[in-house]
């Protein structure tokens, strides 16, 4: 495994049942690279990065994150399981934002973000409460951090989940599909900070249907369908020339 590569997916399967959702994936991303993940609903993207969060176990192959074993550690030459204590340890560098938003209702904007930084990470009140701040005025909420969720609109919302995932200092963050359960005029100022978030060499895997934010922030877009990835290459070729006729469908449906 290269040294700057962040994430490194080799022959993973998942199941769900019978039905297979994951099938021989071969991914890897580089330390400071963003990559989209797009293609039709059902074709496992989000159950892909929900494998290298472990919230979703697999059933074959492996998963590297930062050079360290998603979910198991090697012992004596045999592989472990992890207990849910050391799986919540080794998510510590990885952060996910999620479609609908995940904030816990009865805390404030500012509870919400510091909680993980002082349980998980034991960091000090007034510590992790000065670094709220400071992510809360990188996304535009500097004056909404005594307010509750539900007062906030949905880009507010997402705006706040994302201090929250940076709250952890992650060297990789996930997003599924984060603009997905907004109204459409919320959706660019979600898209405006996950924008300088690539800008500022951020490590990300982002599922989106967003394919003109794709094309200007991804250095590499992967079309998945069926649970398969299919191609892979850099936004501007793979959705002006894709070479599968799977995909070929897919970016002549959605831009039309």
């Amino acid at each position: 495994m290269q040294a700057a590569s962040m994430v490194r997916m080799s022959q993973v399967h998942k199941r769900f049942g019978m039905r297979e959702v994951l099938s021989d994936i071969d991914l890897s991303v580089q330390a400071g690279e963003v990559c989209c993940l797009v293609g039709p609903s059902g074709a496992g993207k989000s159950t892909l990065i929900r494998c290298i969060n472990y919230l979703e176990k697999i059933d074959g192959g492996s998963i590297h994150v930062n050079g360290q074993l998603v979910g198991y550690k090697l012992h004596k030459g045999r592989l472990h399981e992890l207990s849910e204590r050391e799986a919540g340890r080794s998510r510590a560098d990885t952060a996910m934002v999620f479609q609908h938003f995940n904030l816990f209702p009865h805390l404030s904007v500012m509870e919400n973000i510091v909680e993980a930084p002082i349980h998980v990470r034991k960091e000090s009140r007034a510590a992790a409460q000065a670094h709220a701040r400071e992510l809360l005025a990188r996304v535009g909420l500097e004056d909404r951090e005594k307010a509750y969720p539900r007062e906030l609109s949905g880009g507010q919302k997402q705006r706040v989940a994302i201090a929250r995932a940076l709250a952890m200092r992650p060297k990789l963050l996930l997003f599924d599909e984060p603009t997905s359960a907004l109204d459409p005029e919320l959706v660019g100022e979600v898209l405006s900070v996950m924008r300088s978030l690539a800008q500022e060499g951020q490590t990300m895997i982002i599922v989106t249907h967003e394919i003109g934010f794709a094309r200007e922030v991804a250095d590499t877009l992967v079309f998945m369908d069926q649970g398969k990835i299919v191609e892979r290459d850099t936004p501007a070729r793979l959705i002006d020339r894709p070479q599968s006729a799977r995909a070929q469908a897919f970016f002549n449906s959605i831009l039309k």
